[in-house]
């Protein structure tokens, strides 16, 4: 068997012992002679598996008992509709605030689509810099539903470290490329959410955890399906929920339970990052762009300066077996995202090869 270490931003790479167990189980789940991705979500057999997800999702993260766990569709990018939708819907034609802090292509996009249900105040971006820092961060409208960050920029590799004082306003947070990576205070937050498809699972599903008062009955011009009391209430199933994928984050986190918790992965990961950003520092061929203060722990762009050399990079890196290195599309350069399940010997791995392409390619 050959295994790449693949660095890509999402859909990213699984622990392979998940991978495994999920073939084991593939024809014949738990012993009920028959795939996860054949049952009914309404089935005896099926409940057990949500449950356990949700159960395992609250343990790791410490979520409290007055916050509602939602398995949904759509991304992050239907969240941008729904909190909105949810937390400040108008009100005979009446917008409502709510504070937006800009600091990377996913936040704007938040920013963007919510405009279009609440009037929007941008308080503070970084996007004067390419957004490769975080900006302090305004204290909220006192008249705001709610106050929203991106807790981690996958695009332009950086994270919130200290988190803005928002007083009595709701703190919204996506967290879809920062989840289960380092412990995070969910009782700082009235809405977090998050893709699977980065730390949790693959794509398909994505956890809403929202704080059971700030979900109300909202006008009955929203939709159905974007409406956070309907999913609650019926526990995540108004629909056929996205099962294989709610079954595949079950196995991703008792992984995780395995390898030690929470505080174990998080000190792995900044073992992971630490390794990486110190020999981009050391580097005179290629350079980190972000500040340092504000670097993130799951992606690390990088870059050389020369598109032709960042090109061949890219190419020789996957012939090598690391794949998935090319920045984004927006911004170019190289990114490498060191998800949970990238062990440190992929790391260093990366490390190593860039050693040698630089010694290759030194006066390019």
């Amino acid at each position: 068997m050959k295994r790449v270490y693949n660095f890509s931003a999402g859909p990213s790479m699984l622990p392979l012992e998940v991978l495994q167990r999920a073939a084991a189980e593939m024809t014949d789940a738990r012993g009920t002679g028959q795939s996860v991705m054949e049952m009914s979500h309404r089935s005896k057999d099926f409940k057990p598996i949500i449950d356990h997800a949700e159960a395992m999702l609250r343990k790791l993260m410490g979520i409290p008992n007055n916050y509602k766990v939602l398995f949904l569709q759509g991304g992050a990018s239907l969240q941008f509709a729904m909190v909105p939708l949810n937390l400040a819907p108008p009100v005979d034609g009446k917008k409502r605030k709510a504070t937006y802090v800009d600091t990377g292509i996913w936040a704007s996009k938040a920013a963007e689509e919510a405009s279009k249900y609440v009037e929007v105040r941008v308080a503070a971006s970084s996007k004067d810099r390419a957004y490769t820092y975080i900006p302090a961060a305004p204290a909220p409208d006192p008249e705001d539903a709610y106050y929203h960050i991106t807790l981690n920029n996958t695009i332009v590799g950086t994270r919130w470290t200290t988190l803005p004082d928002t007083g009595n306003v709701p703190l919204v947070a996506d967290i879809s490329s920062c989840i289960l990576s380092e412990p995070l205070d969910v009782s700082r937050f009235g809405v977090l959410y998050a893709g699977a498809q980065k730390n949790l699972g693959p794509a398909g599903v994505t956890v809403v955890i929202v704080r059971e008062d700030l979900i109300q009955k909202v006008p009955d011009w929203v939709p159905t399906m974007l409406r956070y009391e309907i999913h609650a209430k019926e526990g995540s199933m108004y629909n056929t929920p996205p099962c294989y994928g709610i079954y595949m984050i079950g196995l991703v986190l008792d992984w995780m339970e395995a390898q030690g918790g929470l505080e174990v992965i998080y000190k792995r990961n900044q073992e992971k990052a630490a390794l990486l950003y110190n020999y981009l520092d050391s580097s005179s061929f290629f350079r980190s762009p972000v500040e340092k203060r504000d670097r993130s722990l799951m992606n690390v762009p990088f870059v050389h300066g020369d598109p032709d050399v960042e090109a061949r990079f890219v190419q020789e890196a996957a012939a090598a077996g690391l794949v998935n290195l090319a920045g984004h599309r927006l911004v170019g350069g190289m990114r490498a995202s060191i998800y949970n399940a990238m062990p440190i010997e992929g790391v260093q791995a990366l490390i190593d090869f860039m050693k040698e392409f630089e010694a290759k390619n030194r006066g390019h």
